[in-house]
């Protein structure tokens, strides 16, 4: 079922959109923000909102925006599109248009996020020894 998205819930995903289009940080290396918008209007918007200029969307599907902000761990978003869940739909995504949709999907937070590690590689671990 569709409902209408209106009023306060509108108004501060639009802030947090407007906010997000001004700031790029570490994120948006692994992928092109502008890529995963497209596709997210062509694939996700059916279910999400995934623009401020979209007026419906499923009530138990969470805007992007809430995504953004509810997850910060982009690896952790990432094995989610990977991996098909019983209420999406299996969309066949390449490795590259998921690292679109993760920045894509970043650029909606606005805190600033710690920089990233040289070449996207983790610290190395010590090693028990």
């Amino acid at each position: 079922m569709v409902f209408p998205r209106r009023g306060p819930a509108l108004l501060a995903f639009a802030s947090v959109l407007a906010a997000g289009l001004f700031w790029r940080g570490p994120a948006f290396a692994g992928g092109d923000a502008a890529h995963g918008g497209v596709i997210a209007k062509r694939w996700c918007a059916a279910c999400h909102v995934v623009s401020a200029d979209q007026r419906t969307a499923k009530v138990d599907a969470p805007p992007f925006a809430d995504i953004a902000q509810r997850r910060p761990d982009d690896k952790e978003i990432s094995m989610f599109l990977a991996d098909p869940h019983p209420k999406m739909p299996d969309m066949s995504l390449t490795r590259k248009e998921i690292e679109d949709i993760v920045a894509y999907i970043r650029h909606f937070d606005v805190r600033p996020r710690p920089p990233a590690e040289p070449n996207g590689k983790d610290k190395e671990q010590p090693r028990r020894g």
